[in-house]
Order: C-alpha cells, then sequence, then structure tokens
C-alpha cells in the first residue's frame, strides 16, 4: 500500500505496464487547467492558436507557471512515487491537443526509442485528460505487457498526419484485439512505462480533446546521448546527472524563454541523434 495507490494498483502497473484511470484532481480543477492552456490559445479574433509552439514544447514547466504548478501537483507525485521512491525528478512535459474531425494520430511507438534515459523501468510518462479521452476522440491505446519487450526497431516515416517528431512507427505485428482503450474523465491520470506500446487514433468527434503529459524519473536514471537539465519536483537529487531547472517567475517572461531555450537546447542534441532532419539543432523557441 503506497501513498496514493493499492497495492493491487502498484502490481498491476508492474505486471501490464501501465495504470488507469486515477483521479489526481477534480473535474472543476482540470477545467482550470484547460481554461490556461485555451486562454493562451486565444487571439484577438476569439480563434485558437492551434499551431502554438509553446505548448507543443517539451519543457512548459519553464515557460508557465501554471505548468509548473501541474508538474508538481501533489496527488500526482504521490501517486509517481509509489512507483518511483520519493525523490522525483520531471524531465519533460507538453500538451497534446486533437482538434474536432482532424486527421492526426499517433503511430504505435515505444518512447524509449529516441529518449536516451536508462534504465527504462525508471520512467514513467503521466497523462492528464483535461477534457473527456474517447475511443471516439482518439484517446491512447495501449499493448498490455508490451512494455517486457526489448527495444523495438522504428521507422522514421515523417507521414504528415503523424503527431510524433518523426513519424516513428514501431516494427513490431500489434494484435489489436489485445490492445486497451485508456478512455479517461477530466482530472484523471494514465500512467505508462517508457517500452509500453501506445498509439491513438484521430479524432472523429465534435470536441477538442485536450491531455497533458510529464515525463517523471528518479535522480539515478541518466542521459545517453548529452548531458540535459530536468525540475527536481520532490525530495533530493541524490546523484547530480541533470541540470537542476529554475521556476518561472511569470508566464513566457524573458528569463523564462531563456531558461527554456537553454534547456532545450540540452535536450534538443540528444533527441536528434540520428535524426537527418535535426542533427545538431536545438528546439528553440523566441
Amino acid at each position: 500500500m503506497g501513498k496514493a495507490l493499492s497495492g493491487e494498483a502498484i502490481e498491476h502497473y508492474k505486471r501490464e505496464g501501465y495504470l488507469f484511470p486515477v483521479r489526481v484532481m477534480s473535474e472543476d480543477e482540470a477545467a482550470f487547467y484547460r481554461a490556461k492552456i485555451e486562454a493562451f490559445e486565444a487571439v484577438g479574433d476569439g480563434r485558437p492558436r492551434i499551431d502554438s509552439k509553446y505548448l507543443k514544447t517539451s519543457k512548459m514547466h519553464l515557460l508557465f507557471t501554471w505548468a509548473n504548478a501541474l508538474v508538481r501537483h501533489p496527488r500526482i507525485l504521490d501517486v509517481v512515487e509509489d512507483l518511483l521512491g520519493p525523490d522525483l525528478l520531471v524531465w519533460g512535459n507538453s500538451c497534446w491537443i486533437k482538434e474536432p474531425r482532424d486527421p492526426g494520430f499517433v503511430s504505435w511507438h515505444q518512447d524509449s526509442t529516441y529518449w536516451g534515459l536508462t534504465p527504462p523501468e525508471a520512467v514513467i510518462s503521466v497523462w492528464l485528460a483535461l477534457t473527456p479521452a474517447t475511443v471516439e476522440n482518439g484517446a491512447m491505446r495501449f499493448v498490455p505487457r508490451s512494455h517486457a519487450f526489448d527495444q523495438i526497431p522504428h521507422k522514421d516515416t515523417y507521414a504528415k498526419d503523424n503527431m510524433l517528431s518523426r513519424g516513428q512507427v514501431a516494427q513490431h505485428d500489434i494484435d489489436e484485439a489485445r490492445t486497451v482503450n485508456v478512455v479517461l474523465k477530466p482530472g484523471e491520470i494514465s500512467l505508462h512505462h517508457i517500452r509500453m506500446l501506445h498509439a491513438s487514433k484521430p479524432n472523429t468527434a465534435d470536441e477538442r480533446r485536450i491531455g497533458f503529459a510529464a515525463r517523471y524519473i528518479p535522480p539515478y536514471v541518466r542521459q545517453a546521448n548529452t548531458r540535459e537539465s530536468a525540475k527536481l519536483v520532490r525530495g533530493e537529487d541524490t546523484h547530480g546527472y541533470f541540470d537542476l531547472e529554475p521556476d518561472p517567475a511569470a508566464d513566457l517572461d524573458p528569463d523564462a524563454i531563456a531558461a527554456h531555450n537553454a534547456a532545450v537546447g540540452q535536450q534538443g542534441y540528444g533527441y536528434a541523434a540520428g535524426d537527418p532532419r535535426r542533427e545538431g539543432k536545438s528546439l528553440q523557441v523566441s
């Protein structure tokens, strides 16, 4: 029995490689964070700024005070602590938004393919639903127990509607009958292992699907490709493998943007390893 999870839930995560649904906040609190995102998206004519680079970046917590608070949400950290221990870093996070009737999809893949984080069993992705995540609007899908697979070869496709950075596709036969739809209500999270095979279909519904994904690691995790930075969110940094990141004083203030550019510049070289489009390039925003 942990702080937030039952012993049965912990064993389910270890056995299956995923866990959901876990409620970490009320639907009203989830609506608050959705409103923060959509207020930033809004422009003068009231239409959403759908392609905002700030929401797609991998380290939103360096740019927005509300994102910084969200990655430190006590209930989320209690859940992650039950699986990874009391010392926690957040390595990255981003918004995953699917617009109504949009063809965007995510192909079957393992996050471990390009992240360079080791050991893999100590990396957890938390996906928070800020709107309902349903089969119709493109909820995630998992292949149970696929976290026990070795690293699977992936093919970079750069497909137009693939939401992944390289359109990467796992070279593995997927038994669709074994897959699980990750249906969530606002304020619920799913958790999955870095080697979990997962994907999602396009949004065929008439409403937006909005999620916030954060990647948590304990301090003994290392980055194989380069030295990076991370945010200490609970406990102590007992190993010093990452440069520790500051809190933003205000949303998108000059110091916050400078810190973000430095951090994603470091991370960009790790992501770019083997990518002919991005080799030697950072992921900075301005």
